[in-house]
């Protein structure tokens, strides 16, 4: 018996607990569905139809970068790449370049637990659609074995990408959203936008401070209740805060939940005890790729890369119902469900 649960996500895998105080300026408030889930904006701005503005411009400039980056329109760069896998190579965008040699450099950096090539796999689990279901063994045994993102060969003077075997596949799911933010970012910066708070169904991008002039705080999703039901509040500014987690997406079969986010170094959904991760830094797309990176990692490997890194922090949460932060969290991050244990 199987059981497809697909979420169509607004502010629910982190909550932006927005209140303003200053009542001269309300927020301009709209959704729209795009990348495959419901975004909503929050801006704010004394000129209100330049608001509107903005709004309708970063919707347009997300539409064209889902048409050049998406490997589930038929049309696509990605998806022209694809099916001229062992064939040619194909020309691209200036920034589906950048934004697969981003993930390129994050399947180096994780040693393929982040693989840029993980479409085969993803397509025959077909998580998120109506046709998701358990592959056999042997057609996961076929898809990880052309798997690997060393095969992806990028000529930038030329502006292409060729992958060298037949079937192979780019997915730029999970890195794309995050570059979205980090354009929708630039379109505030070049419109002067006073603040705002967006969210791109997990993909939160805070701008600048409240209109207030305080931090957003920011509910990080429970990944044990439903949506909206948050375990603790980090507070930030200007920041992108991405989650990845195992409530996401996922379908049910023979009573066992299969979610979204597959490892391509053994053919099924990750589970290394850890059934959250949000990371919280400026830049969106590393934010959104190292999401996934270090779910897929694991607690100690996650937190050790995280560490590592300058101006990048962290939240995982266990199965155990433990929660970890980075060291950099200790001062922002309040845990408020006492189901839960901070670990440090």
């Amino acid at each position: 018996m199987k059981k497809i649960i697909l979420f169509i996500l607004s502010i629910s895998l982190i909550l932006g607990i927005t209140g303003c105080s200053n009542k001269e300026i309300e927020p301009v408030s709209r959704e729209t569905f795009a990348l495959g889930t419901i975004i909503d904006f929050k801006v704010y701005d004394k000129d209100q139809d330049k608001a509107n503005k903005v709004i309708d411009e970063s919707i347009k400039r997300i539409k064209d970068i889902e048409q050049k980056m998406s490997a589930n329109i038929e049309d696509s760069e990605i998806t022209t790449v694809n099916k001229n896998a062992g064939k040619q190579s194909i020309k691209v965008s200036d920034e589906t370049m950048y934004v697969a040699k981003k993930a390129f450099e994050y399947s180096d950096i994780t040693n393929g637990r982040f693989d840029l090539t993980v479409y085969p796999l993803v397509n025959i689990w077909g998580i998120g659609t109506e046709h998701a279901k358990v592959p056999s063994q042997s057609e996961i045994e076929d898809a990880i074995s052309i798997i690997d993102y060393k095969d992806v060969v990028f000529d930038e003077a030329q502006k292409t990408i060729y992958l060298k075997r037949q079937n192979q596949g780019i997915d730029l799911g999970a890195i794309a959203k995050g570059y979205v933010g980090d354009e929708i970012k630039k379109i505030f910066i070049e419109n002067d936008i006073k603040s705002a708070f967006v969210n791109l169904g997990g993909n939160v991008m805070a701008y600048q401070s409240k209109i207030d002039g305080s931090k957003w705080r920011i509910g990080i999703q429970n990944p044990l209740e439903p949506r909206g039901e948050y375990l603790g509040i980090a507070s930030v500014e200007d920041k992108s805060i991405v989650t990845s987690g195992n409530y996401e997406r996922y379908f049910e079969e023979d009573g066992k939940r299969y979610h979204h986010i597959i490892d391509a170094t053994i053919g099924y959904p990750a589970d290394t005890g850890v059934i959250s991760t949000s990371i919280i830094t400026e830049s969106g797309i590393d934010a959104d790729a190292l999401s996934t990176s270090v779910y897929l990692m694991g607690l100690e490997e996650g937190v050790k890369l995280i560490e590592s890194l300058d101006g990048v922090e962290a939240i995982f949460v266990t199965k155990d119902k433990e929660v970890y932060t980075t060291s950099g969290l200790k001062e922002s991050f309040e845990l408020t469900n006492e189901e839960f244990k901070y670990k440090n």
